[in-house]
């Protein structure tokens, strides 16, 4: 009887990282196969910032307050040696035609230069988006002309703060140091995250941040951008860290007469943000944060400097 480690029975055994995680928390499996080859390690992960995938379950309500349960699947990275490290929370967009893509969410470069920069990353794929489903969707905030963005932001912040915790746990985590990243919807998911005050909370990062954009259907103009604005403002009422929220003159989403209005609420009802307005990127200003990455990494690593970040 040879006895297998758990790594080789889930690789041997799963075609699927996510699930893999899961036998790898479980109680070691012993199977009569001597002549099984070893498989490849985590094949296609980024080795360099040991790669790592697990899911948690997470309970949300809906745009109809229905409750809503499902995995939250969190792609770790994280720098050599043991910590402990700050935590980097790491949140993605919503596309407009194909949420099961990507299956998973890894911003492999950008999490890179976060783990350089000495932060464990935890990077979730939230429910109703990637491999483990899309339907039902807790982010859906309803139509074009009847929008409600206040469900989309709590059932988002919900899970980023699950996340947190699940990030707390971990022995090479510093927890007393936090940062919260986001891109597009991501973005507006971490300042609403923000306005919650997590324990550790540092410093916040807002890239292209809003919903309901169309660059094909309205481009630049969301729907009922207004709403926006006034859920920036309660954002802006009880959010306490330093944020750093990034723009550009030619997002296809949200064009600058938004995302200054939505700046200038978060600010006048209290919050602490430097709105940063560059220069147009590309065909589409709301792909920088995925492209433009040298031109975002002065500024984010000077906000992380003046936070107590310093590299």
């Amino acid at each position: 009887m040879m006895k297998l480690s758990p790594f080789v029975v889930c690789l041997g055994l799963l075609s699927s990282a996510v699930f893999c995680s899961s036998v790898l928390s479980a109680e070691p499996i012993f199977l009569a196969a001597p002549t099984l080859p070893a498989p490849p390690v985590a094949p296609g992960y980024a080795t360099d910032i040991h790669e790592s995938v697990t899911s948690i379950d997470v309970s949300v309500n809906d745009f109809f307050g229905r409750k809503v349960t499902g995995k939250v699947v969190i792609t770790q990275f994280k720098p050599d040696g043991d910590g402990p490290f700050p935590i980097l929370i790491l949140n993605h967009g919503r596309s407009a035609t194909n949420r099961a893509e990507p299956p998973r969410f890894r911003y492999t470069q950008q999490a890179r230069y976060f783990v350089q920069r000495g932060f464990a990353v935890f990077e979730p794929t939230r429910i109703g988006y990637g491999e483990m489903g899309t339907d039902p969707d807790p982010e859906d905030s309803g139509a074009c002309n009847r929008k409600n963005y206040a469900p989309m932001a709590e059932a988002a912040s919900t899970e980023i703060l699950a996340v947190l915790d699940y990030a707390r746990q971990q022995k090479f985590v510093d927890a007393s140091r936090l940062v919260i990243v986001g891109q597009s919807v991501g973005g507006y998911s971490t300042v609403a995250t923000t306005a919650k005050n997590p324990p550790g909370l540092m410093a916040a990062i807002n890239f292209a941040g809003g919903s309901g954009g169309d660059p094909a259907g309205h481009p630049g103009e969301p729907c009922e951008g207004y709403k926006l604005e006034k859920m920036y403002a309660t954002f802006g009422e009880t959010s306490k860290a330093p944020m750093l929220w990034i723009y550009t003159e030619n997002d296809q989403y949200f064009s600058p007469r938004y995302s200054q209005a939505w700046h200038a609420a978060f600010v006048k009802a209290g919050g602490k943000a430097d709105y940063k307005l560059l220069p147009p990127f590309a065909k589409d200003g709301h792909s920088l944060f995925a492209s433009g990455m040298k031109i975002w990494q002065p500024l984010v690593s000077e906000f992380l400097d003046a936070n107590g970040f310093r590299h």
